[in-house]
């Protein structure tokens, strides 16, 4: 005998509801799974915003984390657009690991989570304010914000500048860097105190690396022939806070800014008397105006990498192989000794 199979004949309205409620299961599963915080291998599930974050987590971290990152290599941080399983997986994160201030959708997206264990990195050492414009001139400047022209919480070419313009570029400073990573291993052991103590030593093994880096910086730099140096945005404001050098930038906090007339003409003359001989582009932002601008002037190019994210083209492997190259391309465009 053959049995017809039974249709069911659900109105719209109850196939609505099944959904709804396959929904709320899904989501019940989801949070029995991952509301520990932690993989099926117990590791502690580490959430990171952009390259300079994972990096902490995964030399810090060591065996003990299992580490996410939020923006693939290639693309641009500030324009990131996260999808909805990447917004998700933060709620159940054991660790968040964010820089506020570089990605607004980031930014959002870890404040509507709620997760307890969010750490800005930003938070865990001082900020100052670089690259502002005044009457079409940037200005970049140590001095906790003198020549910036930003108001608190601007937005300036689709790239939210919290702290009244506060630059967030702190990876690119050995010095700060280091503070940070002594803050994330303090944050790690907070969320996983079972492995405390190799949080601690793992972060203490990387604060080490990185003096000795700074003191390499400071060496090589230290007897150059000029001071000041040309970038496309003004990412590498502490880095010349730190050596006493002067970035001039293209544009300002955003490398997606267009520059005003009034800047082009002032990097000009700016060029000429203090010896500029080298333009810096890099390799995720669009080279197109520190290109023209080189040529126009019959100046050398160069890539000196803000470090926001590791591809196939960049000049290291790691954050210390592209600051080593970073150190060499301004060694070379400052005429060091």
């Amino acid at each position: 005998m053959n049995v017809r199979p039974i249709r069911s004949r659900r109105t719209p309205a109850a196939a609505t509801a099944l959904a709804a409620v396959l929904g709320l299961v899904t989501l019940s599963a989801c949070a029995v799974d991952g509301g520990s915080g932690r993989d099926k291998d117990g590791k502690l599930r580490v959430v990171a915003s952009f390259y300079p974050m994972e990096f902490l987590a995964k030399e810090i971290g060591g065996e003990h984390v299992a580490v996410t990152g939020l923006t693939k290599p290639g693309v641009e941080p500030h324009d990131l657009e996260l999808t909805a399983r990447q917004t998700g997986s933060l709620a159940d994160a054991g660790t968040i690991l964010y820089l506020k201030g570089v990605q607004p959708a980031v930014d959002k997206a870890v404040k509507q989570s709620g997760n307890k264990h969010a750490v800005d990195a930003a938070s865990l050492t001082a900020l100052t304010k670089h690259g502002g414009e005044v009457d079409g001139r940037h200005h970049t400047t140590g001095d906790n914000g003198a020549g910036d022209g930003h108001d608190e919480g601007e937005e300036h070419g689709g790239h939210e500048h919290e702290e009244g313009g506060a630059d967030p570029h702190i990876w690119l400073d050995p010095v700060k860097y280091a503070e940070v990573a002594r803050g994330v291993g303090k944050a790690l052991a907070d969320a996983d105190p079972g492995h405390a103590a190799d949080y601690e030593t793992n972060a203490h093994a990387l604060i080490e690396k990185l003096g000795a880096l700074n003191t390499k910086f400071a060496d090589t730099l230290k007897n150059r022939g000029s001071d000041t140096f040309i970038t496309t945005h003004a990412a590498f404001g502490y880095l010349a806070d730190r050596y006493g050098l002067v970035e001039e930038a293209i544009s300002g906090l955003d490398p997606e800014s267009e520059p005003s007339a009034a800047r082009m003409k002032d990097l000009h003359k700016l060029a000429g008397e203090h010896h500029v001989g080298t333009v810096f582009f890099e390799t995720l932002a669009n080279p197109g105006t520190a290109k023209t601008f080189a040529k126009d002037l019959g100046l050398k190019t160069d890539v000196l990498d803000p470090l926001e994210g590791i591809t196939k083209d960049s000049r290291g492997r790691d954050y210390f192989g592209v600051m080593e190259a970073n150190l060499t391309a301004l060694q070379k465009a400052l005429g060091t000794k």
